[in-house]
């Protein structure tokens, strides 16, 4: 019989996209989770945190592959290296990451560069972590998520003039899609650094705020200030960017759309 496979982070965008995709896979599927839920078929809940690592040994033990999806903008590291010491204890043969394009391209050497950029930080850390565990591993970087690029305008838009970042490009993949590309390297074996995943287009962020202000109906004054630092710098020079992995189909219009149908 196929032992259970870990999830981290199943409540969480990515997460809740890649749980059904397991369970469509006929794997049997452990959520570690923060919270106490309820089973449901072929899902086991067990409450732990990766980010203490409470209830993380237990979580771990008879599983042989892991989905690491539990991140954010502080603690990744430490979340990994919770993670692997409990895998190598329990001896789990694969271990797989979610990562993002700009984790070693984007310098965070400064409290300014932390402070807009330390997610990138985070990420490199919990990769380096990873990568050297001894816990066979697979690590797959994507680009940011339309769902994020929506909440971002959505919160500049509050405001009487929206503050976008200066020459910054984004290249907006569907959650969906990096979500099944992570359920197939979690159903092969361990192949290390995998190439990213990347939307289809990259846009200036002006296009994208302008797109979205269209779509419900808003004007705004935008203004563009370049921010200082080394890693604005890398990110108005496309370090966030992967125009060679344009492997994702759904476009930022299509996304937008679908939300406008779903009202915001």
């Amino acid at each position: 019989m196929t032992s259970p496979l870990l999830l981290t982070g199943g409540t969480g965008t990515l997460g809740r996209l890649a749980l059904p995709l397991l369970r469509d896979a006929g794997r049997k599927v452990r959520v570690l989770t923060r919270h106490q839920h309820e089973p449901a078929d072929g899902i086991e809940y067990v409450t732990g945190d990766v980010g203490t690592g409470s209830g993380v040994d237990a979580a771990v033990t008879g599983i042989e592959t892991i989905v690491h999806c539990a991140g954010g903008a502080k603690g990744d590291g430490d979340k990994a290296r919770n993670l692997v010491q409990a895998a190598s204890r329990a001896g789990v043969r694969h271990l797989v990451f979610i990562s993002v394009v700009g984790a070693d391209r984007i310098p965070v050497v400064s409290g300014v560069d932390r402070a807009m950029y330390g997610y990138f930080a985070e990420k490199r850390d919990a990769e380096r972590v990873i990568a050297e565990s001894g816990v066979p591993w697979t690590t797959l970087r994507a680009t940011q998520f339309h769902d994020w690029i929506l909440t971002l305008l959505g919160q500049m838009a509050k405001m009487p003039v929206m503050p976008l970042w200066g020459g910054a490009r984004f290249q907006p993949v569907d959650s969906g899609e990096v979500a099944a590309r992570l359920v197939e390297l979690a159903l092969g074996e361990p192949s290390g650094l995998v190439p990213s995943i990347a939307g289809p287009r990259v846009y200036g962020m002006e296009e994208l705020a302008r797109s979205y202000l269209r779509a419900v109906g808003k004007r705004r004054l935008m203004i563009s200030p370049k921010a200082p630092g080394k890693a604005a710098a890398a990110y108005r020079a496309g370090a966030n960017l992967a125009p060679e992995c344009a492997v994702g189909r759904r476009t930022w219009e299509d996304f937008l759309a679908t939300q406008v149908r779903q009202g915001l």
